[in-house]
């Protein structure tokens, strides 16, 4: 096993004049010479891997007002939702159309059951997510799937397919993280356009070793020691060679075949989308972690889950437990989404083995227990850019072995107690956690550490450093990958920006026109 780099550069005191950074040189160099640079790529993010704007699509209206729905009359207007969806869903295509009003779901006289979307290029819009504009309001929480788990909460609205993944066939060879060419038993069922699922699981000593090192495992982490290391990535194949797959995005994870590496299809749906809408819960107790499934889950809005190339944009969620997660999605997109009103259990998140998935500009006002973030599942490649959380929160990274994160220019608070996760799925991040130009809001730490001694519960694989400033944290150097300039940040600002420039030779306009928007 490789022993883990550790590069520490020295820091800058001065605020006013940022620097280029080292180790975005180092990325640089290695990709113009195809060899392994540091930091991951993130780039590949978001719809589309980010490369044009998400599209205001044409599809056939249907508005849910003509199925039945009354805004603004205080009677549940779930079946007429349901009733456009399936209608929309019928035509192959559709947007579910909310004129401006408030529209109710979960009433004390509906049923239990949630709104599902299970069909492509289905999209619901709304008129605005203002106060006075297109409301979906939530009455009643829902009970728990298991009454002993306050967790289990389905969501309000999911979408999904039922179509199971299948095993195609296993890897033969070993390959490189950030290279995405690999080698299987058998490619003659795969094509140009296919996505799949990288997988392994494996709890071979060597491997864990690798996976976790510097850190040691504890006894206490049963998931790793008795299930072990599981990776899930989602990729899109770019070529088939003979039995050699090229995937469009890199891999972020080393193969060793040995370890019993296996493709299988990624049945998903695409092109599902949530605009223009506000959601609001009717959560207005004060909210205590873990005290009732209504605090952990009563209020869980939104899952988009078994997804490509889908999207939440231009949405308030307001008094809610949980507003959006995505899981075992991939090339997702999450933007211009506000969190408001009470305190939740956490705020937008990617997980159960996602890829590619970007959090943009979520500003969450509300203060979530835990901020923006990332789950479990081997959850991979998550980017959170130019997001905002109070001072009184700090971001999720909730164990279950999510890798490869980048949070970029989030500004917030930064400490440990909130990043959440069992024991035993710990550690809370494995490789790869990227910080970039985080703007800390909250009280300094003096030595900050990544390896709790007050608590079994905090735990991170060495992170990668980079422009942490604000309000004059230090760190425990023997707890970090790479860091450097503390205290000012570097040039590029934004990595995932420099990176989607440095790939495509300009960085495209939509994202020009995101960071102009309030």
């Amino acid at each position: 096993m490789r022993a883990i780099l550790v590069i520490f550069i020295a820091f800058v005191t001065s605020y006013s004049s940022a620097q280029q950074s080292v180790l975005w040189e180092n990325f640089k160099k290695n990709k113009a010479k195809s060899t392994e640079p540091i930091l991951p790529d993130f780039s590949f993010a978001g719809y589309k891997y980010s490369e044009v704007p998400i599209p205001t699509v044409d599809y056939k209206l249907f508005d849910v007002t003509d199925f039945g729905a009354v805004a603004n009359d205080g009677i549940s207007d779930k079946n007429a939702i349901k009733k456009a969806i399936a209608e929309a869903t019928k035509n192959g295509e559709g947007v579910v159309f909310f004129p401006k009003g408030k529209y109710i779901v979960n009433t004390a006289t509906d049923d239990q059951s949630i709104i599902e979307i299970e069909h492509s290029k289905i999209v619901l819009r709304g008129e605005g997510d203002q106060k006075n504009g297109s409301i979906i309001f939530f009455e009643k929480d829902l009970p728990p799937a298991d009454m002993a788990k306050m967790w289990t909460v389905p969501k309000a609205i999911k979408v999904s397919t039922k179509i199971k993944n299948k095993l195609v066939t296993t890897i033969i060879t070993d390959a490189k993280r950030e290279t995405n060419q690999i080698e299987v038993a058998d490619a003659s069922t795969l094509k140009k356009g296919d996505w799949v699922i990288l997988k392994m699981q494996n709890n071979a000593k060597d491997l864990i070793t690798y996976d976790i090192q510097p850190l040691k495992v504890d006894a206490k982490w049963t998931t790793l020691i008795t299930e072990g290391v599981q990776v899930n990535e989602r990729h899109q194949i770019a070529k088939v060679s003979g039995n050699k797959i090229t995937f469009i995005e890199p891999i972020h994870y080393d193969i060793k075949a040995l370890h019993g590496w296996e493709i299988y299809s990624f049945s998903h749906l695409n092109h599902v989308g949530f605009e223009n809408l506000r959601f609001m819960g009717n959560y207005t107790s004060d909210f205590i972690h873990h005290g009732s499934a209504r605090d952990d889950s009563g209020w869980s809005i939104l899952e988009i889950s078994k997804s490509v190339d889908s999207w939440i944009r231009y949405c308030t969620f307001e008094n809610v437990s949980i507003p959006i997660s995505f899981s075992a999605s991939a090339a997702c997109t999450a933007l211009n989404i506000k969190i408001e009103g009470r305190t939740g259990h956490s705020s937008v998140h990617s997980g159960n083995g996602s890829t590619g998935i970007l959090l943009a500009k979520i500003n969450d006002t509300a203060g979530m227990h835990h901020a923006t973030g990332v789950g479990g599942g081997s959850t991979t490649g998550t980017v959170i850019w130019r997001s905002k959380h109070p001072a009184t929160t700090s971001f999720e990274a909730h164990a279950s072995q999510p890798r490869a994160t980048l949070f970029d220019n989030v500004v917030g608070g930064f400490f440990k107690g909130r990043a959440g996760g069992a024991i035993k799925n710990l550690p809370n991040h494995g490789r790869h956690l990227v910080l970039w130009n985080y703007l800390e809001t909250d009280e300094a730490e003096s030595d900050f550490k990544f390896i709790a001694t007050d608590s079994p519960y905090w735990r991170v694989v060495p992170p990668i450093i980079v422009g942490f400033h604000g309000a004059g944290t230090t760190f425990n150097e023997d707890e970090i990958q790479v860091l450097e300039s503390l205290g000012t940040p570097v040039i590029p600002e934004s990595l995932f920006e420099a990176q989607l420039t440095l790939r495509l030779g300009k960085l495209p306009e939509w994202i020009n026109n995101v960071k102009k928007e309030l």
